[in-house]
């Protein structure tokens, strides 16, 4: 008899069949060896979840505040080869039963398998609650499984309905008519609704449910009322908290407080410091009690910041700070009402309007720009902007400033600045060779912050001034070749050919003009910018080429050009007919073209490459002396 061994489980889609080798042997026989075969086929099982079938269980965390019945867990099957796998999320089929073995818990399960939240919900007061659950799975087959879900109720994140004033004492006057606003009443929390539980008759007063006004039903004479009030969370009603208004109506023969002084206007400056008493007033009721009078600051929520009241006397909150923009927009000026009352009731109450100016005090020193350091072209005209030194201060009206230039403007100092913008203009020549930069002291000055215009203050800044040299300009002749022919005079006689037409750099110096080739006999001659001839008495017709170079600039930055004059002298034998002045002709011939040679030394390569290892190792000599 083959049997299958306990704690075993069959599984056809690991092993499908299994080969056993059976041997028996009879007393004096041969032992005989057979095998047997043993097929396993698929069928329907149940089995849980191994979480879900594990001493511990499963485990569910939800929020103490959920509504009631809120399904929490689902058994759910999941048929995997007659496999049961539990779980969460998924309905269960029809043909499983479930069945709660414990029986001690608010939690309910349905026939479906699905846990529910108790019907009342869970109790959202205290902390971490734990509640278990033994389930048991049984299939039509009678096949069953049992297994563990635990759920953990956490305190809720809700915040709770809470009353910022648990207990309040109003005094209304007699007379006030029905439907109007007594008190009203905040409670934090979400979803707030308000009722009133007591007293339930009669009834003088109703709340509104949702904002907390209470009103009168009608005309209110000299009584004294207990109201109970109850907030409560409208989606979570067990979510409630109650507060009591104790309301007194009393008589109107008692007078509106006196109070001394009656309006209340001051000047303070802006370094006044928190703390600082600016008034205490001097009030009295009818009754002389002076201990029952309540003393407010009401007005813009910029005042009530800056400013409170300490029973009769009015202090400062906060620091008045003068230079900023959001005091420029309040006009430096603060209004408020100190309202005074006897016994917090307002019928009965006393107004001292309040008006505050704030003024200005010079604090800070005014502050130099970083890297004032400005370069301008020597060449600069009279007038032309060097840069704008731009100072701050901190003190209000912001950068309210005067510039001014120590030791003002001359030949050692050829600026001007704009006394207010900052703006350094040239007023003077100016020379790179003689002076490459300038340094300036400018002298700021706040202006405008402080009631006292003598108390200013100053600052000496460092402004440096470069002066960008500007190379001079060739100068340019027209023509630069010109073809001339005139005709042989007297001997001994002085006769202009020309006179050259040149210029320069306009701050340059005079030209002057040199022949520097072409004039060996020394036929002609330059006065100034004229070529003049010199005739002789072998006159000859002969063309005569002239270079004349035209020097311009001064000191290192003279630049030079050449221009090229050919000159034709006639006799006067010659057929030409006599002409006393000089005959221009324009060149129809080849371009004569004026050569000019300079000299440039270009060393080898293996010069320089000698020299570089030299320098090298003469550089390593003197590190390692060193």
């Amino acid at each position: 008899q083959v049997t299958l061994r306990a704690g075993a489980e069959l599984n056809a889609r690991q092993v499908n069949q299994y080969t056993l080798i059976l041997r028996a042997a009879c007393p004096g026989e041969d032992e005989v060896e057979k095998r047997l075969f043993v097929q396993v086929t698929a069928g329907h099982v149940l089995r849980c979840d191994t979480r879900f079938a594990s001493a511990e269980g499963d485990v569910v965390q939800v929020l103490a505040d959920v509504a009631p019945r809120t399904p929490l867990y689902a058994v759910l099957p999941q048929p995997l080869g007659g496999l049961m796998v539990m779980g969460q999320g998924f309905p269960s089929l029809s043909f499983l039963q479930f069945r709660l073995r414990n029986h001690n818990t608010p939690l309910m399960l349905t026939r479906r398998g699905v846990v529910l939240a108790p019907d009342n919900g869970f109790d959202p007061s205290k902390d971490t609650q734990m509640f278990r659950l033994e389930i048991e799975v049984m299939d039509r087959h009678g096949h069953n499984c049992s297994g563990v879900v635990r759920v953990e109720v956490l305190p809720s994140l809700r915040p709770r309905v809470t009353f910022l004033e648990p207990h309040r004492a109003v005094m209304v006057t007699e007379g006030i008519g029905p439907w109007e606003v007594v008190t009203q009443v905040h409670a934090r929390g979400d979803n707030v609704r308000y009722a009133i539980l007591a007293p339930v008759a009669p009834v003088l007063f109703t709340i509104d449910e949702v904002t907390g006004e209470i009103r009168s039903t009608r005309r209110l004479e000299l009584i004294r009322a207990h109201l109970l009030i109850r907030a409560y969370n409208a989606l979570h009603p067990d979510d409630h908290a109650t507060a009591t208004v104790n309301v007194t109506v009393q008589g109107t023969d008692r007078q509106a407080p006196r109070c001394v002084p009656g309006i209340f206007v001051s000047q303070v400056p802006e370094t006044v410091s928190p703390g600082s008493i600016l008034v205490t007033l001097r009030c009295t009721d009818s009754s002389s009690t002076d201990g029952c009078l309540h003393y407010a600051l009401e007005g813009p929520p910029s005042s009530r910041s800056h400013f409170c009241m300490e029973g009769p006397r009015l202090k400062v909150n906060t620091t008045l700070d003068y230079d900023s923009e959001a005091m420029a927009a309040l006009g430096f000026q603060f209004t408020a009402t100190i309202v005074v009352t006897v016994g917090g009731q307002p019928l009965q109450s006393t107004r001292v309007p309040v008006l505050v100016t704030v003024t200005p005090v010079n604090e800070f020193r005014p502050a130099c720009p970083n890297g004032a350091t400005f370069t301008v072209p020597e060449t600069a005209a009279f007038g032309s902007v060097v840069g704008r030194v731009a100072g701050t201060d901190r003190d209000y009206p912001l950068d309210s400033l005067e510039y001014g230039l120590e030791g003002g403007s001359g030949p050692a100092q050829p600026f001007s600045i704009d006394r207010r913008t900052g703006e350094i203009r040239v007023v003077g020549p100016l020379g790179s060779q003689q002076q490459k930069s300038y340094r300036l002291a400018v002298r700021l000055t706040d202006t405008r912050n402080d009631l006292d215009p003598r108390k200013r203050q100053s600052r000496l800044c460092d402004v440096s001034v470069r002066l960008q040299a500007v190379p001079d300009q060739l100068p340019v002749c027209i023509p630069e070749v010109q073809e001339l022919q005139i005709t042989a005079g007297s001997p001994g006689s002085r006769q202009p050919v020309t006179r050259l037409v040149c210029h320069g750099s306009p701050d340059s110096a005079a030209l002057t003009y040199t022949i520097v080739g072409g004039n060996e006999d020394g036929r002609f001659r330059l006065e100034g910018s004229t070529l003049v001839y010199l005739p002789s008495d072998r006159a000859e017709p002969r063309p005569f080429v002239l270079l004349v170079e035209v020097w311009g600039g001064s000191g290192a930055r003279r630049r030079s050009t050449l221009v090229a004059l050919v000159v034709r002298v006639v006799p006067r034998s010659s057929p030409v007919p006599p002409s006393s002045g000089t005959q221009r002709t324009t060149l129809q011939r080849e371009p004569l073209v004026v050569m000019r040679t300079e000299a440039v030394w270009h060393p080898p390569a293996w010069f320089v490459a000698v020299l570089t290892i030299s320098g090298a190792l003469l550089l390593a000599t003197l590190g390692c002396t060193a």
